[in-house]
């Protein structure tokens, strides 16, 4: 199982050659994979964002299982903003792979490494 970071998905549909090997077996397994209410507000919210560019996410998007930011996710994520002082939507989204528990998939290893109870697969 796997959470996608939102870079992951900005730099998969900007066509980056590491994103697409990365993403290809994760998608072509049967194993869900996780998208965390944060980052479709931060990828719809873009503010260059053109019509089609929208149309795409949201295509791609309908491919994930997305995960509301409910109040497990805000207590799992403040806790990791106390603790590590990190921006709320980073803590949002490793709370997401934290609650089902789930392998985070980012391009910014740096952002997630002092996150011990998150595994994370770097692009």
């Amino acid at each position: 199982m796997y959470t996608l970071d939102t870079n992951v998905i900005i730099y998969y549909l900007d066509g980056n050659d590491s994103a697409a090997e990365t993403l290809r077996p994760i998608f072509s397994s049967d194993a869900p994979v996780y998208l965390s209410a944060m980052s479709e507000l931060e990828l719809l919210s873009l503010p260059s964002l053109q019509h089609e560019e929208f149309v795409k996410i949201g295509q791609f998007i309908r491919r994930l299982v997305t995960v509301p930011v409910d109040s497990r996710i805000a207590r799992i994520a403040s806790t990791l903003r106390r603790r590590y002082h990190i921006k709320s939507p980073d803590a949002a989204i490793a709370a997401t792979a934290m609650l089902t528990g789930s392998t985070l998939v980012t391009r910014n290893i740096k952002d997630f490494s002092q996150l011990s109870a998150v595994q994370v697969q770097a692009i």
